[in-house]
């Protein structure tokens, strides 16, 4: 037996088919700068099919196009064009271990990427133009001190526009003011209807003298209701404008109160000249010094709401004198059936109830931040004074009816 060594074993092994290890040097080692978790996702979603030509797109795209040729023109479909064909892989986890990373996945990696920045710095810059071409509405506390008028409406507030075409905007917007300005608006609307309706009757149904009188009520309801909504609709456009129009808003209660006495003074004394002329130059009167001290600038501040309430009551209150005299001269039975007493009750009641919640303020007081939107004592007080409104029309409907069927004083005293 020799004593050479056995070298057939290691002959054996050696003919086994082994791919050799390659053998990486440093200077092979290329760096390369991507974004693993922005373009990975990217990546892998166009390769399962999730993005379409919608979804990641220009922000110009020509939407007149195909929507293949769209595609093509898009981003996603230049990195598509990219990365297809022999030797470029969609998916590096679907790549082989032993499988050098292409040239063109590496290019296509680093194009993504750039892309996704891009489609960031798009969106920022389309929302930066979102908010500087609309509004949004913002809590009470953000707002200036001249448009801080109920603390106890919390959010839902617009900011100030120094625009008046965003303050028409905002009428189809949800925000505080948007009951304010729908509540009248509406109301402005019927009245103006009624009026025109009223006015264009012929003369055989409607004298032209009735028109004249009527006419006093119908001007005095279209400015109150015209000078409230617009108010509430540019409110927000700068402190000088809010002032003005707010200064409108008041006087045009003075307006509806002056008016409506006109019609109910003269069919209820039609013909007694001396109390007719008498408190209608009262009323008149009365009427001017409520629109003075709506004019000062100081009325229309928070602190003096209850003033502000006191006023209109008192100038509402003023009508009792005539009302009195009314009950005293023809009696209380004949006050309410002809000369339409009981509606002009009613009118009193509604104005004077919408004027207390209003200087109350219920019921956000009570639960603020509930009624931020809708039913605030502004809206409810809208509502009330529209209701009052359609009550006193009524009433001097029903008194001039009666007035007219009586026929001219002087048969009445020859009777």
């Amino acid at each position: 037996m020799s004593n050479s060594p056995d070298y057939s074993a290691t002959t054996q092994i050696s003919s086994v088919d082994v791919e050799p290890i390659p053998r990486v040097y440093p200077s092979d080692i290329r760096p390369i700068e991507v974004q693993p978790t922005c373009s990975h996702l990217i990546v892998n979603r166009v390769s399962s099919g999730e993005l379409s030509e919608s979804d990641y797109s220009d922000a110009e795209e020509d939407l007149s196009l195909p929507v293949k040729q769209r595609c093509q023109q898009s981003e996603a479909g230049k990195l598509l064009h990219l990365l297809e064909g022999p030797g470029n892989i969609l998916d590096d986890d679907d790549m082989p271990r032993n499988q050098t990373c292409s040239p063109g996945l590496e290019h296509g990696i680093e194009y993504l990427s750039a892309v996704s920045c891009k489609a960031v710095e798009q969106a920022e810059e389309f929302v930066r133009r979102v908010l500087e071409r609309g509004w949004q509405v913002v809590h009470h506390h953000s707002l200036p001190d001249w448009l801080k008028d109920n603390d106890f409406l919390l959010r839902g507030h617009r900011p100030p526009t120094n625009s008046f075409l965003a303050c028409f905007k905002s009428i189809f917007r949800i925000h505080t003011e948007t009951g304010n300005i729908w509540t009248h608006l509406l109301g402005w609307i019927a009245f103006l209807g009624v009026a025109i309706y009223f006015m264009t009757r012929p003369s055989i149904e409607i004298q032209w003298q009735d028109k004249a009188v009527f006419s006093a009520f119908f001007i005095g309801a279209i400015l109150c209701l015209g000078f409230s909504w617009v108010f509430h609709t540019v409110y927000c456009h700068s402190e000088r404008i809010g002032k003005l129009f707010n200064k409108l808003d008041y006087c045009g209660i003075a307006f509806l109160t002056m008016g409506s006495f006109v019609p109910w003074l003269y069919y209820s004394f039609y013909c007694r000249q001396e109390p007719k002329i008498a408190y209608l130059v009262l009323i008149f009167i009365l009427g001017t010094c409520a629109i003075v001290v709506s004019l000062w600038d100081k009325f229309s501040e928070p602190e003096f709401r209850v003033l502000r309430a006191g006023v209109f009551i008192a100038l509402g209150l003023s009508g009792v004198i005539p009302a009195l005299h009314y009950v005293i001269t023809d009696g209380f039975y004949h006050a309410i059936n002809s000369a339409a007493l009981g509606w002009l009750v009613l009118m009193a009641v509604l104005y004077i109830t919408g004027a207390i919640i209003y200087a109350a303020r219920i019921p956000e007081r009570l639960f603020p931040g509930k009624f931020d939107i809708w039913f605030q004592s502004h809206q409810i007080f809208h509502m009330f004074v529209l209701a009052a409104a359609f009550v006193h029309y009524h009433g001097i409907s029903e008194i001039a009816n009666y007035r007219l069927t009586l026929g001219d004083c002087l048969e009445v005293e020859v009777e």
